[in-house]
């Protein structure tokens, strides 16, 4: 781990991790396309064995960390991409192994080495021995180090800027995706901020457009505390998070926290008091706090322990100079404000108000101010890690009040979007680092992984060592009640027997072992708000698929109608391999609409993967109905996916994306009559596609760079020393 984030930088590149860009470059959209580009390519260095073990498929990319250093419009450097790979996040938190230009960090071993010493801290064995209770002594002492501590200065207050010196259009704040903070774009009415805009003097014109809408601030660590714990000196409250803010004028910003975390928790406390929130955004510090902020610690225990733990030593926090919060003393650049309180809460539509405003027209313009509220703005839309935009909503305006910056800084940042990015690496981390943790709540889980394809939230895979009848029913439920898994959409728990980080591995046992009918297990609860398919915001259907081996009646019963008898006995239902597949597929591309049809063997025969154009709703659920029609002319897997024209069925795990990310279980899927057969609806939503009693939300569109952005590096790709475009 590293003490600030330029020591951080000189040991990437120390190591041969990070590439120094020097040419002229736009934050709007193009730092974005080098950084995609870049972070889609291989490391220059593989991870330590734990993280090959646990990723073998993924542990060598990420390409190379970036330091921008001729950013137009600012004289900052922008660092992207400082913790895109296993190496780089090991690097940062200290538990790499030796390699070039980098000793061994203080816990060699990658992610898993610091899994088992946080598992010695949460399941402490009574030393046997007088000596063994010596030797426990360092450990208790390291322990003691960890809260942060109080200084009285630090470099991020070398440079302090209030009143007319703040000026956030000086930042190298970057736009990621052409949508990005154009509502406008995706339907919405173009005026609906224009009250705010008046009433704040916020950015608007042509000129602000073009070069400053949709920025984002996406690597900054957010410091709130509770309205009970205001002048605390350690408030028990303090969280520190990881949020986007939107740029909106040189000095307002929009802050977007989901409903669920603690810092929109500490926002409804100030605006249950009527008072404005004190907030500071730090960039940069100490290697480990872009994982600290991201970690999943329960509400009440501060990121910054976990950050004095991975530091080895506690993180030195200062005052700041307009807020009465404290930040990282080593951060490279501070935003300090206050968070309207007056703002109302997400869920404000626009286009379903739009009646209502043009009822209240003045000059024949509709009126969103009354509608949209004081103190509130209209964020949004955002390309987020789900690989689509995220919709706009109402959020709180943060008014800044000082910025304030060590002499000639640097502006870390990332970018978001279609995986794998930086956020992948820093959330495979807290799949391993917090194994032990999880087991203290679900102690059943022998293993457990986070595909990819699943984004984090929609997906997770786990091993179990199973014991009794309907083990993994209970399993299921208690990870649907473990903080921040509990958003988790889809669950697969298998037997020890199959391995978890190998994804073909798990849906081949999936596809054989899981009967759709019998072995699901389908819930509503809270999703995950960037979720787009669920049927109301934040909320909707998840569900379980046992994939383990049965005998028991318990688990093996099933009670059936006629109809479903009848269809049981036409025989059992195995794996379509070999010639049986190609026919199938062949069948299957006749049928009108469909592009492309595969049965990859690698999932053992289990699955099909379907490609079809959609042109109105419910083709989808036309098409899957055709295709139960296909039983007595060619062998039908078990388990079909039906994507959109977007998806591409020859890469699995991009059908798999589209799966998880279209889909709501309570909605979307379709079970034979036999109940042997299940089919998933991934195809993008419309009006029209509600089905099973559950509606459809405005529909979002997939991440794609514009083409010029695109053409344009491409022109410069070769003095940028980066790749081609991907088809």
């Amino acid at each position: 781990m590293y003490e600030n984030t330029q020591d951080f930088i000189a040991a990437l590149e120390r190591a041969g991790e990070l590439k120094r860009i020097r040419s002229s470059v736009s934050p709007v959209l193009e730092i974005t396309e080098i950084a995609d580009r870049v972070s889609k390519s291989a490391a220059p260095h593989l991870p330590s064995a734990s993280a090959r073990r646990a990723d073998p498929r993924f542990c060598g990319g990420g390409g190379h960390a970036l330091l921008f250093e001729n950013v137009q419009g600012s004289d900052i450097p922008v660092l992207i991409n400082g913790w895109g790979s296993y190496r780089r996040v090991e690097m940062a938190l200290g538990c790499q192994e030796a390699g070039q230009g980098v000793s061994a960090g203080h816990t060699p071993g990658g992610f898993e080495a610091l899994a088992h010493k946080i598992e010695k801290l949460v399941k402490p064995e009574p030393p046997p021995t007088l000596l063994a209770k010596l030797q426990k002594i360092p450990e208790l002492l390291e322990i003691a180090k960890i809260p942060p501590k109080k200084v009285r200065s630090g470099i991020c207050q070398e440079v302090v800027l209030t009143g007319d010196k703040v000026d956030l259009t000086r930042l190298p704040i970057i736009k990621c995706w052409p949508h990005d903070g154009d509502f406008a774009a995706l339907g919405y009415p173009a005026g609906v901020n224009d009250g705010a805009i008046a009433a704040h003097g916020l950015g608007h014109g042509p000129e602000w457009n073009a070069n400053f809408r949709g920025r984002y601030i996406t690597l900054g660590t957010i410091h709130t505390i509770h309205a009970d714990d205001i002048g605390k000196d350690a408030p028990p409250s303090r969280n520190v998070g990881m949020y986007r803010v939107q740029l909106f004028g040189k000095r307002h910003m929009a802050m977007h926290w989901h409903m669920h975390h603690d810092g929109a928790r500490h926002w409804r406390s100030w605006k249950a008091r009527g008072e404005r929130m004190p907030v500071a955004i730090a960039l940069g510090g100490e290697s480990v706090l872009p994982y600290a902020a991201t970690a999943p610690m329960p509400p009440g225990i501060s990121e910054l322990l976990l950050a004095g733990f991975l530091n080895r030593g506690p993180i030195p926090m200062v005052q700041c100079k307009t807020v009465p919060l404290s930040v990282p003393a080593n951060a490279e650049i501070v935003i300090e404000g206050w968070v309207s309180s007056e703002a109302g809460v997400i869920g404000f539509d626009p286009k379903q108000l739009t009646a209502e405003a043009s009822r209240h027209a003045k000059d024949g313009r509709s009126d969103w101010t009354s509608l949209l509220g004081k103190g509130a703005i209209f964020e949004g839309p955002f390309g987020d890690h789900t690989g689509f935009y995220s919709l706009p909503d109402r959020y709180p305006l943060l008014e800044v009040t000082a910025i304030t910056h060590r002499r000639n800084p640097v502006y870390p940042t990332t970018v978001v979007g279609l995986p794998p990015q930086e956020d992948y690496y820093l959330g495979k981390a807290t799949e391993r680092i917090f194994l032990p943790l999880l087991r203290t709540i679900v102690p059943d889980i022998a293993d457990y992984d986070l595909p990819m394809f699943g984004a984090f939230h929609n997906c997770a895979f786990i091993k179990i060592r199973k014991e009794y009848p309907l083990h993994a029913r209970r399993v299921m439920h208690a990870i649907w009640g473990a903080g921040q898994m509990s958003w988790t959409k889809t669950i697969v728990i298998v037997d020890e027997d199959v391995d978890v980080h190998d994804h073909a591995a798990v849906m081949q046992a999936l596809g054989e072992r899981c009967v759709p009918a019998r072995d699901s297990e389908l819930v509503r609860g809270p999703i995950d708000i960037l979720d787009h398919a669920a049927p109301f915001l934040g909320g909707g259907g998840k569900i379980g698929f046992d994939a383990t081996r049965k005998s028991d009646p318990a688990e093996t019963h099933r009670t059936l109608d006629e109809a479903a008898a009848q269809a049981c006995a036409s025989g059992e239902i195995g794996p379509v391999l070999g010639h049986a597949a190609e026919r199938t597929e062949a069948r299957v591309k006749q049928l009108p609409g469909v592009l492309d049809a595969r049965v990859p063997a690698e999932f053992g025969g289990w699955w099909m993967l379907v490609r079809i154009a959609k042109r109105q709703a419910g083709e989808g659920a036309r098409l899957i109905k055709a295709l139960g029609g296909l039983t007595g002319e060619c062998d039908l897997p078990r388990w079909t996916v039906l994507v959109g024209e977007e998806s591409d069925v020859a890469k699995p795990d991009d059908a798999l994306f589209h799966w998880m990310a279209n889909t709501a279980p309570d909605r979307d899927r379709y079970v034979s009559v036999c109940g042997r057969r299940i089919a998933f609806d991934a195809t993008p939503k419309m009006p029209g596609d509600e089905a099973h009693g559950q509606p459809v939300r405005e529909w979002p569109p997939l991440i794609r760079m514009s083409d010029d952005v695109r053409r344009a590096i491409d022109v410069r790709r070769s003095e940028l020393g980066i790749a081609a475009a991907q088809a």
